[in-house]
């Protein structure tokens, strides 16, 4: 039974905390648009695509209004590409023809963005997967909604190391097709380790093949709503009263996405997918997962403690969400990237954070290193060898990590790049100068480890 004062509570989070439905993305099965033409197979994609997903930005927006309920974002994410595109591309234009065709159907139905021009290669790729690998660049600087991701690894199957130094050499490219615009291509670009099925938040979108023919997923974000109860009730409180406020907050915001999702699906006459519970922050001020950070007791994240707070964090967000939603999904914690979040990028500009540090965190957040601008003279093996070492966290610890870094071309340590929107700014972060080239150079694949043989 709902009473009055849960609901002057909920309306107080929407007004005045920054609580809202981050984005509702519909997920669609595009295996059954494949064709051995590729005229065929892109006006497939475009029919099945507007017929599941016509209505989908009108129903976000009557039901944010009529639930009093900002949601942010429409979405739309697809099957990985490569397996669509595998019958009918035989060259990287084929994909990037592709490409075009999902970012003009994402623009003609009004959504943010489309992701799922991706490949998962966590044990080897087939000629596919390496030609949309390699049109990547292409297809980022020629579009303007699409995201792309590219899953190199798992717990189960290792890390393919040839995919990750192709990746590092992809991001290079991708910074430079876009570098007009501040290399904002690398913005639409990630690399998962045991990337998730389900993951309604950008860039990391893609329709698993374990989903249905379409789905509807939301995430909700609500930093500012933690925090402001933390401040309220927690200061000096003992870590039980602190989890305890988290966990209890964490239920009332996803209890949110809850209903705005089995409203939005029942609109759209697609199943509801899950609920991603992630904090993800926003630049507005007030809206920081660095601020609960701050709030649970650091001067700035990055100060000793650091990696044990977020965990904290992270850890009763689950706990909160699970109890909210019987479909709780996705990736589902604290993000930290350092464009999007104000407390973030005042702690870099302030020498508390660094990449090795970040890098640490991503041990027990939910994704790992996120929109982080480092300079653009960074050799793509040095990327390479970052992308191993989240890969290698991810794999060891059997969770979801993500490396979306951005070498800004003209770019050096110290200055300050505008990604615009939700994107933010960023300061260009310090890269190690000491060369991983010889170990990037190795060809095949690190083993999964052994904890990961469980059949």
């Amino acid at each position: 039974m709902i009473n009055l004062s849960e609901v002057i509570e909920t309306n107080r989070m929407i007004l005045e905390e920054n609580l809202d439905v981050r984005t509702v993305t519909m997920g669609i099965s595009l295996l059954d648009c494949a064709d051995s033409s590729l005229e065929k197979t892109c006006l497939n994609i475009e029919k099945k695509i507007t017929r599941l997903a016509g209505n989908l930005v009108k129903v976000g927006d009557d039901v944010g209004r009529e639930f009093g309920v900002p949601v942010v974002n429409k979405r739309i994410s697809v099957t990985p590409i490569a397996l669509v595109g595998a019958t009918c591309c035989r060259k990287k234009s084929d994909f990037v023809r592709i490409a075009k065709t999902l970012d003009r159907t994402a623009r003609k139905l009004g959504v943010n963005f489309i992701g799922g021009y991706s490949a998962i290669v966590s044990k080897g790729m087939t000629s596919a997967d390496e030609l949309l690998i390699r049109s990547i660049p292409e297809a980022l600087a020629k579009t303007e909604r699409l995201c792309s991701s590219v899953n190199v690894g798992s717990t189960k199957t290792g890390i393919d190391m040839d995919a990750v130094r192709l990746m590092g050499e992809t991001i290079k490219e991708a910074a430079y097709l876009t570098r007009e615009r501040d290399s904002i291509g690398c913005a639409k670009l990630v690399v998962f380790c045991n990337a998730p099925d389900d993951n309604p938040f950008m860039a990391g979108a893609f329709h698993g093949v374990t989903e249905g023919d379409a789905v509807v997923h939301v995430g909700v974000s609500g930093p500012g709503v933690v925090h402001r109860v933390l401040a309220s009730s927690c200061r000096g409180a003992d870590f039980e009263t602190l989890c305890e406020t988290i966990k209890r907050t964490a239920f009332k915001i996803t209890r949110v996405g809850q209903l705005v999702a089995q409203e939005a699906a029942a609109r759209l006459s697609v199943p509801f997918g899950i609920i991603d519970l992630s904090l993800a922050p926003t630049p507005a001020v007030g809206d920081s997962v660095a601020d609960i950070l701050k709030e649970i007791g650091l001067e700035h994240p990055g100060a000793p403690g650091t990696t044990a707070a977020l965990a904290l964090l992270n850890d009763q967000i689950k706990k909160g969400g699970v109890m909210a939603s019987s479909y709780v999904g996705g990736l589902s914690g604290a993000f930290i990237p350092v464009s999007e979040d104000q407390g973030m990028i005042d702690a870099v500009n302030a020498g508390a954070l660094t990449i090795e540090k970040l890098e640490a965190m991503t041990c027990v957040c939910s994704v790992g290193l996120d929109m982080i601008a480092i300079p653009g003279d960074t050799p793509a093996t040095s990327i390479a060898g970052i992308i191993a070492d989240e890969a290698a966290i991810g794999m060891v610890n059997q969770k979801t990590t993500a490396v979306r870094v951005i070498p800004v071309v003209g770019k050096k340590v110290g200055d300050t790049v505008e990604f615009g929107g939700l994107l933010g700014y960023a300061p260009v972060m310090k890269v190690s100068a000491f060369s991983c080239e010889n170990m990037i150079a190795r060809t095949g694949r690190i083993p999964a480890p052994v904890h990961s043989f469980k059949n």
